[in-house]
């Protein structure tokens, strides 16, 4: 009996060896998991909502409630004009329709730049800064870049004409640089940039101050027209250029012959009879 009342003994002392083992292990592991826990709280980063579209959306399109949804974004990297709350972007009333002026995919914030102001117009007029005008230059294949113009773009407007009896001393046809890093804002009819593919454009629009305008007037008027589209990322701007035809070829410019200093003569006008003869005489200082 004695032996039987030990063996039952140290089985039961192993046993709770073991709970014991095994307690401390999975006290251990709720802990880690507790601190852990605590840490992520401890760095979660905090968010604002921001309303983003829920579809592709297209230039000109009626931007609608139910082409936009809420999304949680971090607070420190939230776009600049970024709609934040919807009775913001969808104003009550009439006529108070949003336009989308830039395509945009799923989850693309939505920005003010990117759509018209409540019940705006999606045209160039809303296209324009205060101060601007929007003036149509005639283009073809050569001029016009070979169709890969985009609104959007920038181009350096040269200009080419005739200068004979214009400039003194200058003869047959310049080419010059008369605007620099002027915008397109529409390639024929189409203002928006999610354009596909080249476009044969028969005119492009650009913004231009008042001024300009007149200056794009008059060298359409009297000259042809030539754009140059200009880098996306490229932020200098060309100075005066102007080459013609010597200059092209390396020719230098011609030296003009001095003139020849006439000698003054000095007379004075008599009459014989019916006669005048000119008499000459000294000249006086």
């Amino acid at each position: 009996m004695r032996a039987i009342f030990g063996l039952v003994l140290m089985i039961g002392i192993a046993l709770a060896g073991g709970a014991v083992y095994m307690a401390r292990d999975y006290v251990g592991a709720y802990q880690a998991a507790l601190e852990q826990e605590r840490a992520a709280r401890g760095t979660v980063v905090p968010t604002v909502q921001v309303m983003v579209a829920k579809r592709p959306l297209g230039y000109g399109e009626t931007l609608t409630r139910d082409a936009v949804r809420a999304v949680a974004w971090p607070e420190n990297a939230v776009p600049e004009g970024s709609f934040t709350d919807i009775a913001a972007l969808f104003p009550e009333g009439r006529d108070k329709d949003r336009v989308v002026l830039r395509a945009m995919q799923p989850d693309e914030a939505i920005m003010a730049l990117k759509v018209t102001a409540p019940g705006e117009d999606a045209g160039i007029t809303s296209r324009l800064k205060k101060g601007m005008r929007a003036f149509a230059i005639r283009v073809d294949v050569a001029s016009g870049v070979s169709g890969f113009l985009r609104p959007g773009d920038r181009v350096d407007v040269y200009w080419t004409g005739n200068v004979n009896n214009a400039i003194e001393g200058a003869r047959g046809e310049v080419t010059r640089l008369i605007l620099p890093a002027v915008e397109l804002i529409a390639i024929d009819q189409v203002a928006g940039r999610d354009v596909e593919g080249t476009m044969i454009a028969r005119t492009v629009t650009v913004t231009a101050s008042p001024e300009q305008v007149a200056a794009l007037a008059q060298a359409q008027t009297t000259g042809r027209l030539s754009l140059a589209l200009v880098g996306a990322g490229d932020d200098t701007i060309a100075s005066v250029i102007e080459v013609n035809q010597r200059k092209l070829l390396g020719l230098g410019d011609v030296q003009r012959a001095p003139e020849k200093v006439k000698k003054r003569v000095c007379t004075i006008r008599t009459r014989r009879g019916a006669e005048v003869i000119d008499i000459p005489i000294p000249c006086r200082k």
